[in-house]
């Protein structure tokens, strides 16, 4: 069984609505507060070559990525810290802080325990004005499917490509660009941890619409093989670009690096090429 399949009985306790979009999203008066939690462990999430540092800037930007994801500003993040006797909390917690003071948020608080594995829980709230929050579902057949940057990089990271190192090891969330995109006018949106393929579908999921993607038009990593480049943005996680849809006149959108891939359709299948595109991505499986 994977996530996604324990997904499904986690939906009959909470509900579908609960578990759609990449943060819980929260009425407060004329606005929404979106909310995030990420749990993350040092066997199964932290690359080996990874400092101290480096865990602490990560735990909070894939935190900042589900938020940028629903349009939304960070407003807070709190870290809880299961901490091995291997580990030093200073380094930790200064690459965490780093992380929160680039995206202009703020460290609030957290809790401090010890734990065989070192194990990181980070928690984050957002709040985004009602008429530019952006869900997964929304978008229409027409639309287009779009990416920003170049997907896939992580995961060239991971298997060898080290010149990929910094966005394995000190992942950038599109914060900015998400607020862009959701005031532009994008019609459903999402991070991309665990894959352009995986991520297709939790999307196609969410929107009861489908996808048919032009492998031509999908970013290819420089300096790697294309069908290496290709396979790495399809199936590997680790990156914290945006997947979103928007009207084919909404683009170009001013300080965004985004690509069409591809459009939404109304058959729900997720196709690349006319062929149907394998379910593959990063999943804990049990």
């Amino acid at each position: 069984m994977d996530d996604r399949e324990l997904l499904r009985e986690v939906m009959e306790i909470v509900g579908k609505e609960c578990c759609l979009d990449d943060c819980a999203v929260i009425p407060a008066g004329e606005r929404y507060l979106v909310a995030s939690t990420d749990m993350l462990h040092r066997k199964t999430d932290f690359p080996e070559r990874m400092s101290e540092w480096q865990i602490g800037w990560t735990s909070v930007a894939v935190t900042l990525s589900d938020i940028a994801a629903m349009g939304a500003r960070p407003c807070f993040v709190l870290l809880a810290v299961g901490l091995d006797a291997n580990t030093a909390i200073a380094p930790l917690l200064k690459g965490a802080k780093d992380c929160c003071d680039t995206y202009g948020t703020d460290l609030a608080g957290g809790d401090l325990d010890h734990h065989d594995e070192l194990t990181l829980v980070s928690s984050g709230v957002g709040e985004v004005s009602r008429t530019h929050i952006v869900r997964r579902r929304g978008g229409t057949p027409g639309d287009l499917i779009c990416v920003t940057g170049i997907p896939g990089r992580a995961q060239a990271a991971l298997e060898g490509y080290q010149e990929f190192d910094r966005y394995l090891l000190e992942p950038r969330p599109r914060v900015k660009e998400g607020q862009i995109l959701g005031t532009a006018g994008a019609t459903s949106m999402m991070d991309l941890s665990d894959g352009l393929a995986l991520s297709l579908y939790d999307l196609s999921l969410a929107g009861d619409v489908g996808f048919a993607l032009d492998s031509r038009c999908i970013p290819r990593i420089p300096g790697i093989p294309a069908d290496k480049g290709l396979e790495c943005a399809l199936f590997g996680g680790g990156d914290y670009e945006l997947l979103f849809t928007c009207p084919a006149g909404m683009l170009p959108v001013e300080g965004v690096d985004a690509t069409p891939i591809g459009s939404v359709t109304s058959k729900k299948e997720v196709s690349m090429d006319g062929a149907p595109l394998p379910r593959r991505g990063y999943q804990h499986s049990w």
